[in-house]
């Protein structure tokens, strides 16, 4: 019989929560960390990929732990992301619902900092925070660490160089004996470096499930494409997968905002967000997609860290990542919650013979994309061109005389001919082009 947890040590009022929530069985790596940080007795590392629940593995635990007698701050969660800090914090208030008297803030950067100081003049029991958030707070004496106990690092992996820069600062003012857990879903050789200087030298590492990237139920695939066609086949690919939410991550915040603009000239649901957005339209674009307004979001990869939405049923790697880790975190914005995901990476011929590393690394196995035909892509393009007519709004600014004369010369059509020949009329003009443009580039070299 698998455990509860109720079998952890967790409390009953947490418990009750849980129930409420639907989460009744504990994920491997909770059923690891949550007795050991109970027990509060050593540093913890915990390794475990994204969509595993590790916000529940230390925020239980820290909630139980919390004496509300003493309204101070006695745990800080550091987070790579404000995106990441509102769904951890979130995370945080609904497993605490049961708990009235432990008071949580989220202090995180891109947003104004006076109503989050004006916040923490009321008594809080744990922050979630952005390191420099954190830190300009500390500057400004409108937070105290004193006498805080536990320290979360969460998904280091994706802030080792903002912790780098001001670890030592926030180390600086916390209690000698306090606590620190560490929770990524990769270990870099940056991570090790970190835990070797931050945590006590005889931190407990916990992993679950670390032979497999992200999720069994990820089908990772992949496809080549000459640069030409790519996006004719990401629309292809997009089209057959219409009503389905997903992802797409770019390298670069202009490649995100170029091929936002494509999906929006063809008519697709969809956004993009990246780091030199406003903190507000990020926030509004997130809620668009969280709550299915919009089904595409374009992103780069730290700007989607935090992106905890159930429904993802594909993601697209438009763009090779950098590392193995930004794979590992790509695909595992898809096949949350026992779901089934697609992870497609698109390929340039010269990317190909990089497919046999990330297997080796990563362990998993990378299945061919069936390519579509160029008559399958022709007829998709025609789809497409199709569909941005029915959603073009009417232009009221057109002088009635002119309409009058345009209607009298299809008057005699029935609505079937004017489709035909409209149809053919549009492929008339794309076989011209696609003639012509040879012709242009000889032109050219000359």
């Amino acid at each position: 019989m698998s455990k509860q947890f109720s079998d952890l040590g967790i409390s009953t009022a947490l418990v009750q929560t849980l129930n409420q929530l639907d989460l009744v069985a504990p994920t491997a790596i909770q059923e690891q960390a949550i007795p050991l940080l109970l027990a509060n007795q050593t540093d913890v590392v915990g390794l475990a990929k994204t969509g595993t629940g590790k916000t529940a593995a230390f925020g239980l635990p820290i909630l139980q732990l919390i004496d509300t007698s003493k309204p101070t701050v006695q745990a800080v969660i550091l987070v790579p992301t404000r995106e990441l800090g509102h769904q951890v914090f979130k995370n945080l208030e609904s497993f605490a619902q049961n708990l009235p008297a432990v008071s949580i803030a989220a202090t995180c950067g891109g947003i104004p900092i006076k109503p989050q100081i004006e916040r923490l003049s009321n008594p809080t029991h744990i922050v979630v925070a952005t390191p420099g958030r954190l830190i300009d707070l500390l500057q400004r004496k409108a937070i105290s660490l004193a006498e805080t106990q536990f320290l979360v690092l969460d998904e280091a992996d994706e802030m080792v160089s903002i912790l780098k820069e001001s670890l030592d600062e926030i180390v600086a003012v916390l209690p000698k004996n306090h606590r620190t857990y560490l929770f990524s879903a990769t270990m870099p050789g940056t991570i090790k470096q970190l835990i070797q200087n931050y945590l006590h030298k005889n931190v407990v590492q916990i992993s679950a499930n670390m032979e497999i990237s992200g999720n069994e139920q990820i089908d990772h695939q992949y496809i080549v494409v000459d640069p030409i066609e790519k996006l004719d086949v990401l629309m292809h690919f997009l089209n057959s997968r219409e009503g389905q939410r997903g992802i797409i991550f770019c390298k670069t915040k202009a490649a995100v905002n170029k091929l936002a603009k494509n999906l929006a000239i063809n008519r697709f649901s969809s956004g993009a967000l990246h780091g030199s957005l406003s903190q507000g339209i990020r926030d509004r674009i997130m809620e668009q997609f969280r709550e299915g307004h919009i089904n595409i979001l374009v992103a780069t990869d730290l700007a989607a860290r935090g992106i905890d939405v159930k429904e993802i049923a594909y993601v697209v790697n438009y763009h090779l990542p950098d590392t193995y880790e930004n794979y590992v975190h790509r695909s595992g914005r898809t096949a949350r919650a026992g779901a089934n995901g697609l992870s497609l990476t698109v390929l340039q011929a010269e990317e190909e013979i990089e497919i046999a590393d990330f297997e080796k690394e990563l362990g998993i196995q990378f299945k061919p994309f069936s390519k579509p035909s160029v008559a399958s892509i022709e007829d998709n393009n025609t789809l497409l061109w199709a569909k941005q007519i029915f959603k073009t709004k009417p232009n009221h600014e057109v002088e009635a005389d002119l309409k009058t004369k345009i209607k009298t010369i299809f008057h005699h059509l029935t609505k079937d001919e004017l489709i035909e020949k409209i149809l053919a009329h549009h492929l008339l003009q794309n076989k011209n082009q696609a003639v012509e443009k040879p012709v242009k580039r000889q032109k050219l070299k000359k």
